[in-house]
């Protein structure tokens, strides 16, 4: 056994309670309607309001829906407009999560680990409207429900924010040590640092490999085959 293995087989060992982002590790959201043109759709929008002034040309440039909506959420907090925005974007996840695409071994991972007696969370900055919409596509809303805590109208507590993962650990009366973060963005590890949970980095190329380093987390799988061949001899060794 390498030393990766060992150090993964410890984290699931640990693990009574899973929280997983949604968007990467559970599916691509926008596989098939792609986010850069939301963004797009979500900047012409408050163009064709003469609010082009709100965004500066990095944000207008960065087609990213989530960029968009924390800057204009920064300049005017809780307002009409955020929440009008907010509601586009919504829409536009909910039109996106029809064509997402699952990621390689999530829905086995999903079933395993409940089968086995572990509870599971998600944790997302998507609305958990949409979560709820994928998962039950799936036939996964078992796994979750009702522990599906997303985007809320305060935005300023979306990931890197702990915010959404407090509420999975309190809803279920979870420690954080007994806990696993899933992840494959940067504000997810750091969420998951300042919640104190222990964390598992997702990342399906290299630049989100890269992305997750540079951040500072070190446990990182390339594939989910590997969490759950390592759940699964974990579970055989039990029942054995």
């Amino acid at each position: 056994m390498t030393a990766e293995t060992e150090k993964l087989r410890e984290l699931i060992t640990r693990a009574r309670f899973v929280l997983f982002d949604f968007d990467g590790p559970i599916c691509r959201l926008f596989a098939g309607h792609k986010a850069e043109r939301v963004a797009v759709e979500l900047v012409e929008w408050l163009e064709g309001r003469g609010l082009r002034a709100l965004l500066s040309e990095t944000e207008r440039e960065a087609l990213d829906p989530h960029i968009v909506l924390h800057a204009v959420d920064r300049r005017h907090p809780g307002s009409d407009l955020v929440a009008e925005l907010e509601e586009r974007l919504t829409k536009q996840e909910l039109r996106a999560a029809s064509s997402a695409m699952p990621t390689a071994y999530a829905d086995p991972l999903i079933r395993t680990w409940t089968a086995v007696g572990s509870r599971l969370a998600i944790a997302t900055n998507n609305s958990p409207r949409v979560a709820r919409k994928y998962v039950a596509s799936r036939g996964l809303t078992a796994c979750f429900a009702p522990h599906i805590y997303g985007r809320t109208q305060d935005l300023h507590l979306l990931k890197p924010d702990p915010h959404c993962l407090n509420r999975a650990l309190n809803a279920m009366g979870a420690a954080p040590a007994a806990s696993l973060m899933i992840g494959d963005t940067p504000s997810d590890y750091v969420a998951a640092q300042r919640a104190g949970v222990p964390f598992l980095g997702y990342a399906r190329n290299d630049r989100k490999e890269k992305l997750l380093k540079e951040a500072g987390a070190e446990e990182i799988v390339g594939s989910l085959e590997l969490v759950l061949r390592v759940l699964r001899e974990q579970s055989a060794s039990a029942r054995s």
